[in-house]
């Protein structure tokens, strides 16, 4: 039986939930807030207290990514040991500010141990090959994603290397569209089902651009058009939000991308930091 890295447990549960039926998707909240879940439950109450059929508990599974039922219930009832797995995300009317402050560190805690557990160092290490090589790089990105890919751009920019952010659809479509080999997309996506950035990546790939995707689910849409897909994670909540924390997840992946980055030229990086640094220098109170 495969027992996955705990940290990992629920962020691979997560990232396939938009692949779930109405009814499957139930199921799964109701076997995750099941208070007594434990190796002794059986696939037959499990069924019963859902009124589904045994065989499609097991197809749940695996549409989960594991083996089985068993597989599936080994691995939940280890992630239920983590602390975080505890962590009540949502807010009340009766939080004091103290409970406040827990529940959103914690959101964002939660989100990058998640993120570090699930990300492919060899995708980063291409993802990092890809742009130190590029003669133009392209970010893609709406709404908060847009925020995410200004600060990608600014840290570039610090270190000599010109990014150029598109957050408008009419925009990234004509970049998309005179796109070549030499040029790299980063199309940035919480949902990954964002029908603008999807269009201009798909158009941007077509063109012989090298693409990559950052998202929060690894099967969305927009992986289709990715040559490399970097994953981050964060749990729901209505008000603090996976958005919230898994754009802390995505920063921090950019983050690392940028210093890898750096460190294809780290003498030239040093360089223009100092120069940049220098710049703007008089522009701050002494």
């Amino acid at each position: 039986m495969a027992m996955m890295d705990p940290r990992a447990i629920g962020a691979h549960i997560r990232m396939r939930k938009p692949d779930l039926t109405a009814l499957e998707l139930k199921v799964l909240e109701n076997i995750i807030a099941k208070e007594d879940f434990s190796e002794q439950t059986s696939i037959k109450e499990i069924a019963c207290e859902n009124n589904v059929s045994e065989a499609m508990i097991v197809k749940l599974a695996k549409k989960l990514d594991f083996n089985g039922f068993r597989e599936f219930r080994a691995n939940l009832v280890l992630y239920r040991q983590l602390d975080v797995a505890q962590l009540f995300n949502e807010i009340s009317p009766e939080d004091s500010m103290q409970t406040l402050i827990t529940k959103v560190f914690g959101n964002s805690i939660q989100a990058l141990e998640e993120t570090q557990a699930i990300l492919d160092v060899k995708l980063l290490e291409r993802s990092a090959q890809f742009l130190s090589q590029a003669h133009e790089i392209l970010l893609f990105g709406v709404g908060g994603s847009a925020a995410i890919a200004y600060d990608f751009a600014h840290k570039f920019l610090r270190i000599g290397l010109h990014a150029q952010v598109l957050c408008d659809a009419h925009l990234m479509l004509m970049s998309a569209s005179v796109c070549q080999d030499t040029s790299v997309v980063v199309a940035i996506s919480h949902s990954g089902r964002t029908t603008d950035v999807i269009e201009s990546l798909k158009l941007a790939k077509k063109n012989g651009a090298r693409t990559i995707a950052v998202t929060n689910y690894a099967t969305s849409p927009i992986a289709e058009y990715a040559d490399i897909v970097l994953t981050s994670t964060s749990q729901g909540s209505m008000f603090l939000g996976e958005n919230a924390a898994a754009r802390v997840a995505m920063l921090n992946i950019l983050d690392v991308l940028f210093v890898a980055i750096a460190r294809h030229d780290l003498k030239r990086s040093e360089d223009n930091l100092i120069k940049t640094r220098v710049a703007i220098q008089d522009k701050r109170v002494k």
